[in-house]
């Protein structure tokens, strides 16, 4: 068998310690990358081109109108014919499938008290017959 074995006080301590370290380097670490230009003592540009947007003002315009010219005669037709599509549907009626007959129905399957009074019978059968 393992014993488990009971850490002291000062491992605690020391994992704690560790925890806090941990996290002042890293807090550190992103406040320096974040100031980098500052702790190197490297400027911006103060005259940084940005861009500027300016505001135009439209007149108000008329929507021009769209005109289709649709042409449905048989000569525009790749197969030559221009006639006209009937789509028919057809409704069949199909006799329901026959349910099997009912003397095939599965045995009732007994329940564990049942279970038990058969048996209990059954032994009894059996001791009276000796």
């Amino acid at each position: 068998m393992s014993e488990e074995q009971q850490e002291g006080g000062l491992s605690g301590l020391k994992k704690t310690i560790l925890g806090v370290a941990g996290t002042a380097v890293t807090g550190f670490g992103i406040w320096a990358t974040t100031n980098i230009n500052k702790i190197f003592g490297v400027e911006e540009e103060e005259g940084a081109k940005t861009e500027e947007v300016q505001q135009v003002q439209q007149q108000p315009q008329q929507a021009a109108p769209i005109i289709l010219n649709v042409d449905n005669s048989s000569t525009n037709n790749a197969s030559g014919g221009g006639g006209t599509t009937v789509i028919k549907e057809t409704i069949r009626e199909v006799p329901a499938a026959q349910s099997a007959p009912a003397a095939a129905a599965e045995p009732k399957k007994e329940t564990p008290a049942e279970r038990i009074a058969r048996l209990k019978a059954e032994k009894e059968a059996k001791e009276a017959g000796k």
